[in-house]
């Protein structure tokens, strides 16, 4: 039996996985900047995660949310320590697209009206519901007709805000696109939408599977902003390379929704609650903030002062440690050659190197990692004859 691909193979045999490396079958150690599409940006089997699972483990594994367990409730209890006091009610699921599923069902539960507005270039998962939200056309062209009443409009646009009206339920936005390039959205955008929710009674979702957690040298994304949405979904590095993803709202948008309108075999089941209490104390006790604005803005400097000016490089964005390094080219064959000097990235967007390390990289790892982009950008100016214009 094969398993079904969803991605393209990398032709890397992973066998060992250790704070910000992993090795191959035959004993080479990668520096991963990777992280699973960020999920292990609390590093690769944290001691801390790893105790509290197997803890977790000799105790209750399978635990449905009719029955209280322990750990859910102390889970509960260090969650308030990362959220800000609006939002006392959470519920816990197996990934982003199953938080942004219930997102949508909260919106329009809570509005009675069914418009949804997303945005070009947006990515929310790969489920009908979060795909119908996805702004690229590539995610959602081949599943066609999607759920109605969606409409996508122009990111970083304030004058496309005029779309939200009096029919829309929920208006879904990320800070940083992620998948879309890593895109930051301009303050003057954020404080328009949200004016304009206000405005029309729209509520706003913010999408913070990949920027939450303390990704951009914020707790969430949305604090770089004077913004604070109705709902919150976070995922990925929460759960400290556990499956875990989590919506957090405020007593009155939770009211809506009545028993058997919602539910998850797994969701919050013990060991997810396990891990993300453990991760959560990781965050506060390790100083993931200070260290993730420190390193991320020391890994910032070093790739403008080394690449900004090199000819094959159109941009580099991000914050914290969510950085991209868009080019004037396709980017595969440069992540090919990082894989080669053994170093992980991925792509985002259509030309856009997405660069996503754990918190733990060092001054060293910085040196390595721009040193192979350097080296793979210099070997693939060499190997062209013409460079388009942008």
């Amino acid at each position: 039996m094969e398993y079904i691909r969803f991605y393209e193979d990398r032709g890397l045999y992973v066998v060992k996985a250790e704070g910000q490396y992993v090795w191959d079958l035959n004993g080479l150690r990668y520096l991963d900047f990777h992280t699973g599409h960020g999920v292990a940006f609390l590093g690769h089997r944290n001691p801390r995660i790893i105790e509290a699972l197997k803890r977790q483990m000799e105790e209750v594994i399978t635990a449905p949310p009719s029955f209280r367990v322990k750990i859910r409730d102390e889970m509960l209890q260090i969650l308030e320590k990362i959220f800000p006091n609006k939002y006392t009610h959470m519920a816990m699921f197996n990934s982003g697209s199953e938080g942004v599923e219930i997102a949508i069902k909260l919106v329009r539960k809570a509005t009675g009206r069914k418009k949804l507005v997303a945005f070009t270039n947006s990515f929310h998962g790969r489920t009908l519901g979060a795909l119908s939200i996805t702004g690229n056309a590539r995610y959602r062209r081949p599943f066609e007709p999607l759920i109605p009443h969606v409409e996508i409009i122009q990111y970083n646009d304030v004058s496309s805000l005029d779309k939200i009206d009096g029919e829309t339920a929920g208006v879904i936005v990320e800070v940083i696109q992620g998948e879309g390039g890593v895109i930051v959205a301009n303050k003057e955008f954020i404080k328009a939408l949200k004016e304009r929710a206000n405005s029309t009674g729209a509520l706003i979702v913010i999408d913070e599977v990949q920027t939450g957690f303390g990704r951009t040298g914020k707790i969430w994304g949305f604090q770089h902003y004077s913004i604070e949405p109705d709902i919150i979904v976070a995922g990925k590095a929460i759960g400290g390379g556990f499956p875990v993803s989590i919506v957090a709202t405020s007593s009155i948008l939770a009211s809506n929704l009545e028993y058997g309108e919602h539910g998850s075999t797994f969701g919050g089941n013990p060991l997810a609650c396990a891990a993300v209490k453990a991760s959560v104390e990781v965050f506060l006790e390790d100083n993931v903030l200070e260290k993730t604005e420190s390193i991320g803005k020391i890994l910032y400097d070093k790739l403008y002062s080394t690449l900004g000016e090199h000819r094959l490089i159109r941009e580099i964005r991000g914050l914290g440690l969510m950085l991209g390094v868009d080019l004037r080219i396709n980017p595969s064959s440069v992540i090919k050659c990082l894989q080669d000097k053994r170093v992980l990235a991925l792509r985002a967007g259509t030309t856009t190197i997405r660069l996503l390390p754990p918190y733990l990289i060092t001054l060293e790892d910085v040196e390595w990692g721009v040193r192979a982009l350097a080296q793979c950008l210099n070997e693939e100016l060499s190997s062209r004859t013409t460079i388009r214009p942008s």
